[in-house]
């Protein structure tokens, strides 16, 4: 196991998800720096910010899931919003789909998780 979130590779993979999401959202245009730009941005950080948050409540299961469940809808909310990127032109088809693919795997990642609390218990 683990000795702290940053070793899981579902952590790793929503950190290096949310970094990629900032260097994609830097050439949005400007109107959008305080709606779309800063929306899914905050959301695909949410993602690794409450990962990190669950592996320090993994002694309480419930909290533990809640926490991971969070997680979940943070990266579906952050796919909503690669959906309007695509869809205003400011990413291409071929961006929206690996970026939806890494989502999808983050997502089906904190589900197996959500299942099997206990092996993640202290």
């Amino acid at each position: 196991m683990a000795k702290d979130h940053k070793g899981l590779r579902v952590y790793v993979k929503s950190f290096d998800a949310a970094m990629a999401i900032f260097r994609l959202t830097r050439n949005f245009p400007k109107e959008e720096v305080y709606s779309l730009t800063d929306q899914i941005r905050r959301s695909s950080r949410s993602v690794s910010a409450n990962i990190a948050e669950a592996f320090r409540r993994r002694r309480y299961p419930k909290l533990f899931v809640l926490k991971l469940n969070e997680s979940e809808a943070e990266a579906a909310e952050t796919q909503n919003w690669l959906d309007f990127s695509l869809k205003c032109k400011y990413i291409s088809h071929s961006t929206h789909q690996n970026a939806m693919k890494i989502y999808d795997e983050i997502i089906g990642m904190l589900v197996n998780m959500q299942k099997n609390p206990q092996q993640w218990h202290l």
